[in-house]
C-alpha cells in the first residue's frame, strides 16, 4: 500500500483514539440521601422521600379588581417568590378596565405587567369581565396576549384557559352600557342599590358565556390529549350557572371519565363544590374589593401539587406567609387581608 494511502487510512483512527483519551473521567453520582448509621435503628420514620419524578407545584391567584386595594398584589408576588411554584396561573380580573380609553388601558396593563414581572415563575393570564368588558378591550387583549382562550401542557398536565366573556360583540357592548349605568347608581346610592340595577339582575352579572366556537376548540384539544395525567380548567365566571347554558356543558361532557379540577373567581369569596364528581373551586381575592357580607372574603394564594398519586390543593392566607425575618414582605403587616378581621367594611 502506498504511504500516502496508509496515512489517510490511519488518520480517522488516530483522531478517534485521541478524542477518547481526552474525555474527563466520569464522576460517580453521590446518593441523594447519605448518613453514617449502620444498624436498623435510626432517628427517622422511613426513607421513602416525597420526591417522585414528575411531581410539580403551581400557584394560583384571584381577583384584583372592583377597587383594587393598594399594595396587596405586590405582597402576593413577593410571597410567591418565597413559595417557588414552577408556574403561576390566575382566574381573571387583573385590571380595573371597563373603558375604551387605550391610554388608560395601557397604563393599567403596564402596571399589572410590571408587578407580575417580579415573579420568579411565568404568569399565565386568564381574562375576566374587568379585563374584557367590551370589544375594544378584546382588541387590546389580543394585541398584547394573542388569544382570549387557549391551552397548554406542562409535564403531561393539560391546562384549559377559558374566556367567559365570549358574547357576540353587539351583546357585549350593550352589557357594558348597563354595567356602566350600575356603576353610576352605586356611586350615587351605595352598594345596597346594586342588586336592583339592570346589570345586577342580569344573568351575565353572575355567570359567563362560552360560545359554540370556543367549546368546539376545547373539545378538540381534549380529544387530542386523552392520556394526560390531569386537566385543570381556568375561567373567571362560572359558565355552568346559566339557565340556557349548553356549550360549556359539552366541554364538561368531553372531560367526563378523566380527572380534572375547575378553578374560577368573580365573586370575591372562597367556595368549594363538587360537580360531576369533580372539584369546582371558587377563589377569593388577591387584592380585589372585599365585603363582610360574604363568607371567606379573604386574600390568599393557592398551591397545587401534581404527582402520580393525584392532586393536592393548599390554600394559604396571605396574612400567614412571612419571610425568614418573621415579617410579611413589603411591610405587609400594615395591610388588611381579611376584611372581617380588620373591623371595617369596604364597598
Amino acid at each position: 500500500m502506498p504511504r500516502t494511502c496508509l496515512n489517510l487510512f490511519l488518520l480517522p483512527t488516530l483522531i478517534f483514539f485521541t478524542a477518547c483519551a481526552s474525555k474527563p473521567p466520569v464522576e460517580p453520582v453521590a446518593p441523594t440521601f447519605q448518613h453514617d448509621f449502620s444498624g436498623e435503628v435510626r432517628p427517622w420514620t422511613h426513607e421513602n422521600f416525597d420526591a417522585e419524578e414528575g411531581k410539580f407545584t403551581f400557584a394560583l391567584f384571584s381577583d384584583l379588581t372592583g377597587g383594587e386595594r393598594e399594595g396587596v398584589y405586590e405582597v402576593a408576588i413577593e410571597q410567591l417568590r418565597l413559595l417557588r411554584p414552577e408556574l403561576i396561573v390566575n382566574v381573571g380580573d387583573l385590571i380595573e378596565g371597563g373603558t375604551t380609553d387605550r391610554e388608560q388601558l395601557a397604563r393599567e396593563w403596564s402596571s399589572f405587567y410590571q408587578r407580575s414581572g417580579r415573579a420568579r415563575a411565568p404568569v399565565f393570564h386568564t381574562g375576566g369581565n374587568h379585563d374584557l368588558t367590551n370589544p375594544a378591550m378584546w382588541e387590546v387583549w389580543e394585541e398584547r396576549y394573542a388569544r382570549r382562550y387557549y391551552h397548554f401542557i406542562y409535564k403531561d398536565v393539560l391546562f384549559l384557559v377559558i374566556d367567559t366573556e365570549d358574547n357576540p360583540p353587539e351583546f357585549q357592548w350593550a352589557l357594558a352600557e348597563i354595567r356602566d349605568e350600575a356603576g353610576r347608581i352605586v356611586e350615587e346610592q351605595g352598594w345596597d342599590a346594586f342588586e336592583d340595577t339592570e346589570y345586577g339582575r342580569s344573568t351575565e352579572r353572575k355567570s359567563g358565556r362560552v360560545s359554540a366556537a370556543q367549546a368546539a376548540y376545547f373539545k378538540q384539544v381534549i380529544a387530542q390529549n386523552p392520556q394526560v395525567r390531569w386537566t385543570f380548567v381556568l375561567m373567571h365566571k362560572p359558565a355552568w350557572e346559566r339557565p340556557d347554558e349548553e356549550n360549556f356543558s359539552s366541554v364538561e361532557a368531553a372531560l367526563a371519565g378523566r380527572p380534572y379540577t375547575v378553578f374560577y373567581g368573580h365573586v370575591h369569596s372562597y367556595l368549594h363544590e363538587q360537580r360531576h364528581g369533580r372539584d369546582y373551586i371558587r377563589l377569593a381575592t388577591t387584592g380585589g374589593v372585599q365585603n363582610t357580607s360574604k363568607d371567606m372574603a379573604i386574600d390568599h394564594v393557592t398551591l397545587v401539587t401534581v404527582s402520580e398519586d393525584g392532586v393536592d390543593i393548599a390554600n394559604i392566607r396571605m396574612s400567614g406567609i412571612f419571610n425568614k425575618t418573621g415579617k410579611i414582605p413589603l411591610n405587609g403587616e400594615a395591610l388588611c387581608f381579611d376584611i372581617k378581621e380588620c373591623g371595617k367594611d369596604e364597598p
